[in-house]
């Protein structure tokens, strides 16, 4: 079947009913709308993939992922989620929220002992929001975007609202910066680089792209590197790689370099139409 996009009026649209879920005043608009946050989605599914029932009940449910037609439509699904939900008035956003709740609540992932679970269980919800949420404001503060302490810490509380839209009670979703990485500290026991992670770590690393695009597989290439090197040190020890200062600083300068390269509109421009190129070649959907 043909797969129809989230719809999202454009902010700058002057019918537009409302400024949905945040506004042109939030901090999640002013940090959504960096581009170096491309680094933080991927570094997002890095991160997510150390919980094993989420990374199980991923390729178990999207066996086709590592394949590039699939895996390309599921990144431009999220994205386009995560554009709708941020950007687009509130009955878009809730017509997006609600689409996905339907979709978790028919899926179940089985454990090796064969154990079924539902994958819309508030634990794993919340464990892939703090995901995206964490690696959003770290890559914002690592890559020196205008924003204070506090600023993060309301960054982090509004998106309680994207938590409720998929489910998540707003009581048990972090309210700040010390609350997320309190939550990381309570749920770190339950982690695990195991087969199913390093296989999406393979997936993440070297991304599906349709073919006749080696420009659009080398930077996206880079990009995943990059995020892979953002992550917590705890996270890349779990994967097997070296952590310490000299990783940090050659992380943080890499974050910098991006960022400028993103800042430079031409070479971004190049960039987005290599993506919509890609994304007509992977336009049908299963």
């Amino acid at each position: 079947m043909a797969f129809t996009p989230y719809t999202c009026t454009s902010p700058d649209d002057p019918a537009r009913e409302d400024d949905g879920l945040f506004g042109p005043g939030s901090v999640t608009w002013r940090i959504m709308n960096a581009r170096i946050i491309w680094v933080a989605a991927l570094r997002a599914l890095y991160l997510q993939s150390l919980h094993p029932r989420v990374v199980r009940g991923t390729l178990q449910n999207a066996p086709g992922i590592t394949q590039a037609i699939d895996g390309w439509a599921r990144l431009r699904r999220t994205r386009n989620f995560i554009e709708t939900r941020t950007f687009g008035t509130m009955a878009e956003a809730e017509r997006a929220g609600r689409r996905v709740r339907t979709i978790h609540q028919a899926l179940t992932g089985t454990d090796p002992d064969g154990t079924r679970y539902r994958l819309d269980e508030p634990d794993l919800l919340l464990w892939v929001h703090c995901g995206e949420v964490a690696s959003c404001a770290d890559i914002a503060r690592r890559s020196l975007l205008p924003l204070s302490a506090a600023d993060l810490d309301t960054f982090v509380a509004e998106q309680r609202a994207s938590a409720e839209l998929i489910g998540i009670d707003r009581a048990a979703v972090p309210a700040s910066m010390a609350e997320l990485d309190a939550y990381y500290e309570q749920v770190r026991p339950r982690l695990h680089a195991g087969d199913e992670a390093r296989q999406a770590q393979r997936v993440i690393t070297l991304p599906p792209v349709p073919a006749g695009n080696r420009g659009l597989k080398l930077g996206m290439t880079l990009v995943s590197a990059l995020a892979f090197s953002t992550l917590p040190g705890w996270a890349r020890q779990m994967y097997g790689r070296p952590t310490g200062p000299l990783s940090e600083a050659a992380a943080n300068a890499g974050l910098l370099a991006a960022r400028l390269m993103f800042s430079q509109q031409r070479l971004f421009s190049g960039a987005m139409r290599a993506v919509h190129r890609a994304e007509s070649a992977g336009e049908v959907l299963r």
